[in-house]
């Protein structure tokens, strides 16, 4: 009897129902990879070699556990599924290491490395981000290896295991290579959705850039009744360098900050969103942010700043004198459409053109200095990828050009050339990089048939 997608899609979906998805995904848990400290390393490599590699040796992977170019950090597990060199090549992306643990702070009763299962909820750290994701992708292949003999594509799998420390090496790591990663499209599964009913498709990220404003206007401070009025107030000229950039509700103000040409494909992708006010999510403030855009378009197709601190003179013990210095730390996230080398240059021109030369900028390099990065919604892998999914939920996934965060997507589509595709299973109030991280047995079902009917459509493509 010939197999059909909705054996595969019923298989993948039996997994989680008959417990093997989550005894493998307990296996995962079990192992404390976290980035922070340097000292878990050792960790990362037994995930690679001894844990997550043989789950994929068992669907026919050859196995290369590669070293990051930087030395310190962890390595990158690479498995390769060869079928004909004629069919089209899938790189599947995830990474195995997380975020600190933080026992001490999960609610009692949840240990951060056994995984708990109360009610739809799975509790541990990773099962969101990113363990419980990429064991969704590699048991979506197992059904349809299962159901069909053969995938039908070629498959490569790629988990890295510095992630969440902002994928150091990983640029170099592409370079070097290069043949060894080369693919037609690239897939990862990582985030929370939009929705708990609606599944996402997201094409990209955008960059972070951060800075300090820095008004250093003399050395110590002097008696505030004698100086105040006198001497000019650091704090004062702060706060009008921070007006300059923003107004009182939202906007961002700088010229060159803001996309002046956005595709129409783009426009139209973040104008179709479908978001929900999710459990655990906070609610938005009316009137705050760009007027005439919707939630989805401010977002996914706009630039966003904030001021993460801000200090002047000494607020733990104030004393009363006039400062001499205050500081305080921005950050910008962007899209494509606007260069992250011009951010700096035109805040100065910016706040030079305001009468605000006193204030400097001081460049900060964050973990997360990715590059902006986005797909073409209309790319063809996308479009095939969108049917699928359409097929097997019966409802058209959201198709976002962008999460809001930073990723590593732009190395891959840059050193790679393939088109950028992240499918998220997680939600907004999951606890992602919080205690009591879980994910949710109906979405990791629903995932896993997603993924199978992905992989199907890909083979029979």
């Amino acid at each position: 009897m010939t197999a059909t997608r909705a054996d595969a899609i019923a298989r993948a979906r039996s997994y989680f129902a008959d417990g093997s998805y989550l005894d493998r995904l307990r296996q995962l848990v079990a192992v404390p990879t976290e980035s922070h400290p340097p000292n878990h390393k050792t960790d990362l490599e037994h995930y690679c070699h001894n844990v997550l590699g043989p789950m994929i040796g068992e669907l026919g992977f050859s196995r290369l556990v590669l070293d990051n170019p930087l030395p310190q950090h962890g390595p990158v597990l690479l498995g390769t599924r060869i079928e004909n060199p004629a069919f089209p090549t899938v790189l599947i992306y995830g990474h195995g290491d997380v975020v600190r643990a933080m026992p001490e702070r999960w609610r009692p009763g949840l240990d951060p490395w056994t995984l708990t299962i109360e009610g739809d909820r799975i509790y541990g750290r990773g099962v969101v981000d990113n363990k419980g994701q990429h064991l969704l992708a590699i048991d979506a292949l197992r059904a349809v290896i299962a159901e069909r003999g053969h995938l039908g594509f070629n498959a490569k799998l790629m988990v890295e295991t510095g992630e969440e420390a902002g994928s150091p090496g990983l640029e170099a790591f592409l370079h070097q290579h290069k043949d060894l990663c080369a693919a037609d499209v690239f897939i990862a599964l990582d985030g929370p959705r939009q929705s708990l009913s609606v599944p996402d498709i997201t094409l990209g990220t955008r960059a972070g850039v951060a800075f300090d404003l820095v008004v250093n206007l003399r050395e110590g401070s002097h008696h505030s009744g004698h100086w105040g009025g006198l001497l000019a107030d650091p704090g004062v000229i702060l706060a009008y360098a921070i007006a300059a950039i923003f107004s009182r509700d939202g906007r961002i103000l700088v010229p060159g900050w803001l996309p002046k040409q956005i595709p129409n494909s783009v426009r139209d992708a973040s104008h179709n969103v479908i978001i929900e006010d999710l459990p655990g999510t906070p609610k938005l403030d009316p009137g705050w942010g760009e007027p005439g855009l919707s939630r989805s378009e401010r977002i996914y197709m706009w630039t966003s700043a904030i001021v993460l601190a801000s200090i002047s003179g000494q607020p733990e013990s104030p004393v009363n004198a006039v400062g001499g210095t205050a500081r305080a730390r921005i950050q910008v996230r962007h899209t494509v459409d606007v260069k992250s080398e011009a951010i700096v240059p035109a805040l100065r021109a910016h706040l030079d053109a305001n009468n605000l030369r006193e204030v400097g900028i001081e460049p900060i390099i964050e973990r997360d200095l990715f590059p902006a990065s986005r797909s073409d919604p209309d790319d063809p892998w996308v479009q095939l990828v969108a049917r699928s999914m359409t097929e097997t939920v019966g409802r058209p996934p959201n198709i976002i050009p962008n999460i809001g965060a930073s990723g590593p997507s732009e190395y891959f589509r840059q050193i790679l050339g393939t088109p950028i595709m992240w499918i998220p299973h997680s939600y907004g109030g999951c606890g992602q990089h919080s205690p009591d991280e879980h994910g949710l047995g109906s979405l990791f079902t629903e995932g896993l048939g997603l993924m199978a009917g992905i992989w199907w459509d890909i083979g029979a493509r």
